[in-house]
């Protein structure tokens, strides 16, 4: 297979460095193994809130209608997490403590913005590459807390609500049983974790990683948990890089919504929702017919790409 990266630009002076912290807004969070004080050189993860952020933590909520429209303003918060001070190390090229460091940071911003009972939805992403929409080289995730669960959230909480109601079993216990014991679509496993191409993927390559606990929200683990969640993720982003030759790719985090009202409230939390990481390669564009229909046309197989991305030999 021949997946050629696209050229990317130069970049300009990067704000992200260290020794450019004066170009960010003062941080909110960072790890600094030998102390300093905040805004200072000898980082190993800092974040920020976002210079063009789409939400604003400042103000209140103030849903209205609009003839027969729903608008809200836009209260939130937008958060940048810089990975690392080097911005040539690529999150899987960093050593696995460096990886649970940038978990670690991920769990404290959750964490610290789920007190703000305005806020209903927190997810992380994270764009490498320009098809991926990544405006800056330097390794970096985003964050973004919502005042509203999104739609898509909430339809994965109906179906796996469903689930349960007919068949008195989590949803996702029953995909991770399947696909263990098939074990097709598999790419890798630790104690802790899985990582799978989803039947039906929407892109070819498309991988997952879920705990095989059950776990709704991501900010619920602790740091050992957090290390085998660094370990799969390297061996998954670097089989990507590798056996695709660096493609763009946009990583999700989904953890459950937060001071939701019960729709049902004899049905466990745990049951409605497991918090996972979602990996897209950006080998082919949506277009059209995705667009109008909602339909995903994925050429590649799960299991071929399973197939593919096992075989891929790393140094891990």
């Amino acid at each position: 297979m021949d997946y050629p990266p696209p050229p990317e630009p130069p970049n300009p002076v990067c704000p992200f460095m260290a020794g450019n912290e004066s170009l960010t807004p003062h941080e909110v969070f960072a790890i600094r193994p030998k102390g300093g004080p905040p805004d200072s050189p000898g980082w190993t993860v800092r974040v920020v809130p976002n210079r063009f952020p789409a939400l604003r933590i400042e103000g209140e909520l103030l849903p209205e209608g609009v003839g027969i429209y729903d608008q809200i303003n836009g209260i939130g918060a937008h958060e940048v997490i810089i990975e690392t001070p080097d911005p040539e190390q690529e999150l899987e090229d960093q050593p696995l403590g460096g990886i649970t460091d940038v978990l670690r940071a991920y769990r404290a911003r959750i964490i610290d913005l789920v007190q703000d009972i305005r806020f209903r939805y927190i997810f992380v992403f994270k764009n490498v590459g320009m098809l991926a929409g990544a405006s800056l080289r330097h390794p970096h995730s985003q964050l973004i807390a919502l005042p509203i669960v999104p739609r898509a959230v909430e339809e994965q909480q109906e179906t796996a609500r469903f689930h349960f109601e007919i068949k008195e079993r989590s949803l996702y216990a029953d995909v991770l049983q399947a696909e263990l014991k098939s074990g097709d679509r598999l790419v890798y496993e630790n104690s802790a974790f899985v990582s799978f191409c989803p039947w039906a993927s929407r892109f070819p390559f498309e991988t997952w990683i879920m705990p095989k606990f059950s776990a709704p929200h991501f900010h619920t683990l602790d740091d050992y948990q957090l290390g085998l969640l660094a370990e799969a993720l390297r061996h998954v982003l670097r089989r990507i890089r590798k056996g695709l030759q660096k493609p763009a790719y946009n990583m999700i985090l989904q953890t459950a919504p937060f001071h939701q009202t019960r729709v049902r409230e004899w049905i466990p939390p745990e049951m409605e929702f497991r918090w996972h990481i979602e990996i897209l390669p950006r080998l082919a564009q949506s277009a059209g017919f995705e667009y109008g229909t909602g339909f995903y046309i994925n050429t590649t197989f799960p299991e071929e790409a399973a197939s593919f991305l096992r075989r891929v030999r790393t140094e891990t």
